[in-house]
């Protein structure tokens, strides 16, 4: 024995559909509040998470949206690998989760941040009224994409256990 541990490969798991789609939806959420973040707060300057507060508050909120989407995108990568790992990614059940994830995010943060709470608006000193379909729909439209391929997914793998 030349000291090297040798380890039996993992044998396959049964495909994880639900799980599949749960871990790539936290990817999609955290995906899109990344691109949020860094484009409409960063980048272009438009807004802070929370604008109804001093700079130094909105620095804060943005710097607190920014730690909840990364600890998304790694605790979501891990899960992702984990996956993988036992071969029980179900890859269409997966990219359905993501696109799932990428609209719910866009569309509560157009609705609910927005509209509800007021927490900010996507820009100030303009008529906000293009932009705020453009993001609502842009939001459904991922949705869509998602619903559409949860259902695509769905009826291979009811195809598949049916052969």
């Amino acid at each position: 024995m030349n000291g090297s541990v040798h380890q039996q490969p993992l044998a396959p798991d049964p495909p994880q559909p639900r799980r599949s789609m749960v871990v790539c939806a936290v990817l999609g959420v955290a995906f899109m509040a990344a691109v949020d973040e860094i484009v409409f707060h960063q980048i272009l300057g438009w807004h802070h998470f929370y604008d109804r507060s001093t700079s130094r508050v909105g620095l804060l909120s943005d710097g607190l949206l920014h730690t909840a989407e990364v600890l998304g995108l790694v605790a979501g990568f891990f899960l992702f690998a984990d996956l993988r790992r036992r071969r029980a990614l179900a890859a269409d059940h997966a990219w359905a989760g993501f696109f799932l994830g990428l609209g719910g995010f866009q569309l509560f943060d157009g609705v609910v941040d927005h509209k509800l709470l007021r927490l900010h608006q996507i820009r100030y000193g303009v008529d906000v009224t293009p932009y705020d379909w453009g993001w609502n729909l842009a939001g459904v439209l991922l949705l869509v994409i998602g619903a559409v391929l949860a259902v695509r997914a769905a009826r291979r793998a009811r195809g598949a256990t049916a052969s």
